[in-house]
C-alpha cells in the first residue's frame, strides 16, 4: 500500500493544487513537531480544507461526510468516550450489526483503527472529514465538561459545604492571611481555572466578574457581545478575586485602589495570556480579564476582512520608506491587529522595527517591543523620544493620546521613518479633524500622512444554521441590495445552533473605509475643507464607507443586515 504522502501527492499534483516543495515542507514539519499531515497543509496555507478533503477522498476511495447537521446517537458515546475521540480525532456516526461507522480526519491511521476495533469489539468502517469538523463535533456531542465542573463547584458553595472568608469593614493583615489560605484551597483554584478554560473554549475576548449586593455576575464577551456565564455565590467572590490577584502577582491585601496585572494560563496544551484589571466598586472588586489566545490570532493582512482593493492599497502604503499610517475606530475594533499584520508584512532582517505599546499585546519575533509605564514617566512621547535615538526604520506607536505624541509621531514620519499608529475617531475623514484639533498643522499632515483606515469588526454569520430570505423591495432599493435585473438579492439571517452557542454568529471580520491621501485630498486638507467634501472626494477615488463595506459583506452572506446596522452609521432604516 502506498503511503498517505504518496496518495495525497498524486491526487493534488493532478489537480495542480500543491507543489512537491510544499508537501516536502509539510512532511518535514510533521517529522519535527508531530501532528496530522492534513492539518499541517491547511495551517501552513498551502490548501484549504475543502480542496484537501475532496482530493484525499478521491485518492483513498473513502467517501467524505459533513458532521455539522448529523444527529448524534447518544448511545454511541458508551462505545467511544470523549478522551479517545479527541486523541484519535474520530467521531462515531452509526452502528449496524457488528460494524461501527466512524468519521476520521486521518482514515489511514491504522493504529487508531486497530485500537478502536479492539476496544469496541466491532469492525470499523471509516469515513473522511476535516480536523475542524471533528473538533466541532466532539464539542457538540460530548461537551467540554467545563460547564458541569463549574456547576459542581457552585452547587457545593451554595449548599454551605464550602465556607469562605467574608470581607469586614476594616481589613487587616489577618484578613489578608485568611484570603491567602483560601486562594490555595482546591475549590477556589478549580473554579478560577474552569472560568478561564470556559472563556477559551467559547473564544471569549473578555471575562467580567461583577459583584452585586447579594450576588455575583459573570459575563463573557464573545464576538464583541456580552453573554451571561455561570456565576459563583456571593460568599465565594472575595476568594476568587484574591486567587486571580495571586496568579497576577498583585497585592491581595489592597482592596481600595485599582490594580493591573497579567498571567499565563495553560489549557488544552496551549498558553493564553490574560491581562487583569481590578477595580473597587460599591459591592466589592470588579474584575475584567482580557483573554489573548495567540493560536486564534491571524496576523495576515489578507485574511482580516479587508477588500482586495483595500488590501493592495494598505500593502503599498506599508512598503513606503517613510510616512504615517493610521488605523482608527473605537476600542476593540482590531486596530492594533491590523498594524501588527502590516509589521509582519514588512519585517525583514535589514530593517529595524520598534513598537511602543500599552501594553505589548503580542510577542512579535524579530521586532523590538517597548511597554509604556506612565507611573515612572515612561509615556508614549517619552518612549518615542528615546526610540528615535535607536536608529529605527519603522516605528509603531500603540496610540496617539495627546498633542505631544501626535507632534513627535508626525515629525518622525517627516524625518525618514515609517510610523504606524492608532487614533480614536469614528471615520477616516474625522481623523483629519481630530489631528487638527490636537494642534497638528495641515501642512505637516499633508507631508506625512499616507493612508487612514477607519475600521470596525462585524460578526460573521454562522452558515450552519443561517436562514436565507429576500428583503423587502423598498428596503433593498434604499440600500442598493439589488441584482443586475433590479431584484432584491438573497440575504442570510442568524438562527442559532450548538456550533455558534445559539448566537447565530461565529467569529468576526473587519470592515473598513480606507482613505488614501491623494494630491486632491491633500489640497483640500491644506485649505481646511469640511469633512463631508473630503469624504466625497475619497469616495470618487474608490473609498467605500463603513456602511457600504458592511452591505457588501451582507450581500456575500458573510454577515447579516442587522449586524451591519448595529456597527455602522447611515440612514436610519426600519427592517421588517
Amino acid at each position: 500500500m502506498s503511503s498517505l504522502k504518496d496518495r495525497i501527492m498524486e491526487v493534488l499534483e493532478s489537480r495542480e493544487l500543491l507543489t512537491k516543495e510544499q508537501l516536502d515542507k509539510a512532511v518535514t514539519i510533521q517529522h519535527t513537531e508531530g501532528g496530522s499531515l492534513q492539518k499541517i497543509l491547511v495551517d501552513q496555507g498551502f490548501l484549504n480544507e475543502a480542496d484537501l478533503l475532496a482530493a484525499i477522498s478521491q485518492g483513498l476511495g473513502i467517501p467524505p461526510i459533513s458532521l455539522a447537521r448529523l444527529k448524534f446517537d447518544s448511545s454511541l458515546a458508551s462505545l467511544l468516550d470523549r478522551n479517545m475521540a479527541k486523541l484519535y480525532e474520530v467521531v462515531p456516526v452509526s452502528k449496524m450489526g457488528q460494524t461501527l461507522t466512524v468519521a476520521m480526519a486521518d482514515p489511514l491511521n491504522i493504529f487508531a483503527l486497530d485500537t478502536i476495533a479492539t476496544k469496541t469489539g466491532l469492525n470499523i468502517n471509516p469515513l473522511l472529514t476535516t480536523h475542524q469538523d471533528i473538533m466541532d463535533a466532539i464539542e457538540r456531542y460530548y461537551g467540554s465538561g467545563v460547564e458541569a465542573s463549574l456547576q459542581e463547584v457552585i452547587d457545593k458553595a451554595e449548599s454551605g459545604a464550602l465556607e469562605f472568608f467574608q470581607e469586614p469593614e476594616e481589613s487587616g493583615a489577618s484578613d489578608a492571611e485568611s484570603l491567602l489560605r483560601q486562594t490555595q484551597e482546591t475549590p477556589v483554584i478549580k473554579f478560577t481555572e474552569l472560568l478561564v478554560a470556559q472563556a477559551v473554549r467559547i473564544k471569549s475576548s473578555d471575562i467580567l466578574i461583577e459583584p452585586r449586593e447579594k450576588s455575583v455576575r459573570v459575563r463573557y464577551r464573545v464576538d464583541g457581545m456580552l453573554q451571561e456565564g455561570q456565576s459563583p455565590p456571593k460568599s465565594m467572590h472575595n476568594a476568587v478575586v484574591s486567587r486571580i490577584k495571586v496568579m497576577s502577582d498583585l497585592d491581595i491585601a489592597e482592596r481600595r485602589v485599582p490594580q493591573d496585572g497579567h498571567f499565563m494560563f495553560n489549557t488544552d496544551g496551549r498558553y493564553v495570556d490574560l491581562r487583569v484589571s481590578i477595580l473597587p466598586s460599591c459591592f466589592g472588586e470588579t474584575v475584567c480579564m482580557r483573554v489573548q489566545d495567540k493560536s486564534n490570532q491571524s496576523l495576515n493582512i489578507e485574511t482580516l476582512g479587508f477588500s482586495e482593493f483595500d488590501v493592495e492599497r494598505l500593502k503599498a502604503a506599508a512598503l513606503k520608506p517613510h510616512g504615517m499610517i493610521l488605523t482608527t475606530g473605537p476600542t476593540g475594533t482590531g486596530k492594533t491587529t491590523t498594524l501588527y499584520s502590516m509589521l509582519k508584512l514588512i519585517d525583514q532582517p535589514e530593517r529595524n522595527l520598534v513598537t511602543v505599546e500599552d501594553p505589548v499585546e503580542f510577542d512579535l519575533g524579530g521586532i523590538n517591543q517597548v511597554n509604556v509605564k506612565p507611573d515612572v514617566g515612561m509615556t508614549f512621547s517619552a518612549a518615542l523620544r528615546s526610540i528615535l535615538r535607536q536608529d529605527p526604520d519603522v516605528i509603531m506607536v500603540g496610540e496617539i493620546r495627546d498633542a505631544e505624541t501626535a507632534d513627535m509621531a508626525i515629525k518622525s514620519a517627516l524625518t525618514g521613518h515609517l510610523v504606524l499608529s492608532t487614533l480614536h475617531t469614528n471615520s477616516a475623514t474625522g481623523t483629519i479633524t481630530r489631528l487638527v484639533n490636537m494642534g497638528v498643522e495641515p501642512f505637516l499632515m499633508n507631508s506625512s500622512l499616507i493612508v487612514i483606515a477607519a475600521q470596525r469588526l462585524v460578526r460573521k454569520i454562522c452558515l450552519k444554521c443561517a436562514e436565507t430570505y429576500i428583503p423587502a423591495k423598498d428596503l433593498a432599493d434604499r440600500l442598493g441590495l439589488l441584482d443586475k435585473q433590479g431584484n432584491p438579492v438573497e440575504l442570510k439571517k442568524p438562527v442559532g445552533c450548538k456550533s455558534c452557542y445559539q448566537s447565530g454568529y461565529l467569529g468576526r471580520e473587519v470592515i473598513a473605509e480606507v482613505l488614501m491621501m491623494s494630491p486632491e485630498i491633500r489640497e483640500q486638507v491644506l485649505k481646511g475643507e469640511p469633512e463631508k467634501l473630503i469624504e466625497q472626494t475619497a469616495r470618487r477615488q474608490g473609498m467605500k464607507t463603513l456602511r457600504e463595506q458592511g452591505l457588501v459583506k451582507a450581500m456575500n452572506h458573510i454577515t447579516s443586515l442587522e449586524e451591519v446596522f448595529r456597527t455602522t452609521l447611515g440612514d436610519v432604516v426600519e427592517t421588517d
